[in-house]
């Protein structure tokens, strides 16, 4: 039987019962999984480049970069410190306790789901995927059906690489997430939206399964007076519209001081003409809108504001340029909801304690990017907001840190993941006290 014909239900059934073997739980076994797993992304590495060229229209420096690299350097992190991490760790015991020993053993959880999106549908369903394997579990990965190309060859991959009593993917629309979520679990690990990640907490609250939830929420980028506004305008060229501006991480809205405004604007202008060309919509490798329904909701926040820069989009190509827009405010219909593209509202500030509590009163967003040399008002921010994580006088470069946790706060997700965080989230901390007799 295989997973086209299999059901949740026999599926979980099946990996419960190989992982009450035992053998997952070996050393060895996860090294050797984890080594498969690396031999199996190379060979295939140009069909998960033409994947992502056929779903994303992501050129292939852009889909290594930013998708396969991740991914490899990930594993190699892993199996460069997976002996380190798996051993039990001594602590001290209570002087109150003589002739006893404290140990703490990490242990899998066992049969573990992980949930990917479609935005980096290969960086985002390997990457739990290592750390789920890492700590011992078995793992039924459901990939976007947003993205089939991709959704196709990580299944073939899979397939290839491990026997489905270990890991299996199982491809399908809604239905098939609603059918895997009705069965139990050891561990939930979603990437996607607030709204989609509210109903697979509460799928997970019926069997008491802890869960991850990596969502997204409306990220600040904010440019001081005193910022290196060359710098500032070519990371936040990079990070907002690479993969159109479909990353959860990416800047959402932009605060500029009102001193330095008009020649961050221009900076930016000129940073997006050398990076994308003078036409964007003649630039073969610029990527497109997943779908025409969220193409269809991008092109309402075209109408929010005044297009300094960008505003064309062409359905018929999926094609939104980048886009700077002038003369919102925070009630315009743009600064409502996360926008997932090539968007970027624009608003100026004088006095920068009013903006920090009206970012205080919203959501706490995934991410913050504060451009300054002022380490008085680095602080000032840092302390004064509370968000998933992110960067100074840079963007997006925290999450590629294997020695950062990645990971929401509130509404934008809970817990977290990356290098030795990722073995951690799939593993239960066992703690043992033994005494002698």
């Amino acid at each position: 039987m295989t997973t086209s014909t299999m059901n949740a239900h026999e599926l979980v059934s099946l990996q419960r019962r190989f992982f009450r073997t035992g053998q997952t739980k070996s050393l060895a076994y996860r090294t050797a999984a984890l080594k498969r797993l690396r031999q199996g992304i190379e060979d295939y590495h140009q069909r998960i480049l033409d994947a992502l060229r056929a779903d994303l229209n992501k050129s292939e420096a852009e889909a290594y970069s930013s998708e396969i690299r991740l991914v490899l350097g990930e594993l190699d992190y892993t199996l460069e410190h997976l002996e380190e991490w798996a051993a039990p760790r001594v602590v001290p015991t209570s002087e109150q306790i003589p002739g006893g020993t404290s140990t703490i053993h990490p242990e899998p959880y066992g049969v573990t789901l992980i949930i990917a999106p479609w935005n980096y549908p290969f960086q985002l369903a390997f990457s739990p995927l290592i750390g789920a394997i890492s700590a011992g579990n078995t793992a039924v990965l459901k990939p976007s059906e947003l993205t089939p190309s991709v959704s196709k060859l990580t299944a073939d991959l899979i397939r290839d690489c491990f026997p489905e009593q270990f890991v299996a993917v199982m491809e399908g629309e809604v239905q098939t997430s609603t059918e895997l979520l009705r069965e139990k679990f050891d561990y939930i690990f979603f990437t996607g939206s607030t709204p989609v990640g509210k109903v697979v907490m509460r799928a997970a609250a019926e069997h008491l399964t802890p869960t991850t939830l990596e969502l997204g929420g409306k990220s600040p980028a904010i440019v001081h007076r005193d910022a290196d506004l060359k710098r500032a305008a070519q990371s936040l060229v990079r990070g907002k519209f690479l993969n159109a501006g479909q990353t959860c991480v990416a800047p959402d809205y932009l605060l500029v001081h009102e001193d330095v405004r008009e020649e961050l604007l221009r900076e930016i202008e000129l940073e997006v003409a050398d990076k994308y060309g003078e036409d964007v919509t003649q630039n073969p490798d610029f990527p497109h809108i997943v779908n025409e329904r969220n193409f269809d909701r991008l092109s309402r926040f075209l109408n929010d504001g005044e297009a300094l820069l960008g505003g064309r989009a062409i359905r018929e190509q999926l094609l939104i340029e980048p886009t700077l827009l002038q003369g919102i405010d925070w009630e315009s219909p743009v600064m409502q909801e996360e926008i997932f593209g090539p968007i970027l509202p624009v608003m100026a500030y004088s006095d920068l304690d009013p903006v920090l509590e009206k970012v205080v009163d919203r959501p706490k967003p995934l991410a913050l990017y504060l451009f300054t040399r002022d380490e008085k008002v680095q602080h000032t921010v840092l302390n004064t907001v509370s968000f998933g994580g992110g960067c100074v006088n840079e963007t997006l470069l925290h999450m590629s840190s294997h020695e950062l946790p990645f990971g929401g706060v509130g509404e934008s997700g809970m817990g977290s993941y990356h290098g030795r965080q990722s073995f951690e989230t799939f593993s239960h901390h066992k703690s043992m006290l033994v005494r002698t007799v």
